[in-house]
């Protein structure tokens, strides 16, 4: 099955000059989404993950559903102020100003294989500050994958982790 029929590009969003890679008609068809939960499966497997970490909001859309066959749990990589209780927290350069991301204290533990899971890899700017954080707190972050790369932005190249895609754009 071609996935990338599934994916609908919207331009203009959210702001001139951006064109949107939106999931949303990928998860509402059945057959395409679980597709691409197994597919995603059966591609972070030989990492031997014993989490996934999650980034929010999207990126929990994928992990959830994958972890099952995978027989592992979820840890959710929130913006600031989401999460309860003690937290752990990565600050990070945007484009323009700044971001934080953050963990429970108690999300991972000291030499957990983890692999960061997000929706879209862009810049990849987001994907290193999770791993930071995740690394910061004992993790040890054996890889990343994205549904979809935008290849022509060259993210994976500011990796330091191994990443795979399932899909990848190299044009707007």
């Amino acid at each position: 099955m071609d996935l990338k029929k599934h994916i609908r590009q919207i331009p203009d969003f959210p702001k001139p000059g951006i064109n949107f890679f939106d999931i949303s008609t990928l998860i509402r068809h059945p057959e395409a989404w679980r597709t691409t939960v197994e597919r995603t499966a059966e591609m972070l497997k030989p990492w031997k993950p014993d989490v996934l970490a999650a980034i929010d909001a999207r990126g929990f859309l994928v992990a959830a559903p994958v972890a099952i066959p995978l027989n592992i749990g979820v840890i959710m990589i929130r913006k600031s102020g989401k999460l309860p209780g003690k937290v752990k927290s990565h600050s990070y350069g945007l484009e323009y100003g700044t971001d934080v991301v953050e963990i429970q204290d108690d999300a991972v533990e000291a030499g957990q294989r983890v692999v960061i899971v997000d929706d879209l890899l862009a810049t990849g700017g987001t994907l290193m500050a999770a791993a930071s954080l995740l690394r910061s707190s004992g993790g040890n972050v054996v890889g990343a994958f994205a549904l979809v790369e935008l290849a022509f932005l060259k993210g994976r190249a500011k990796l330091d982790m191994p990443f795979e895609a399932l899909m990848s754009y190299d044009s707007e």
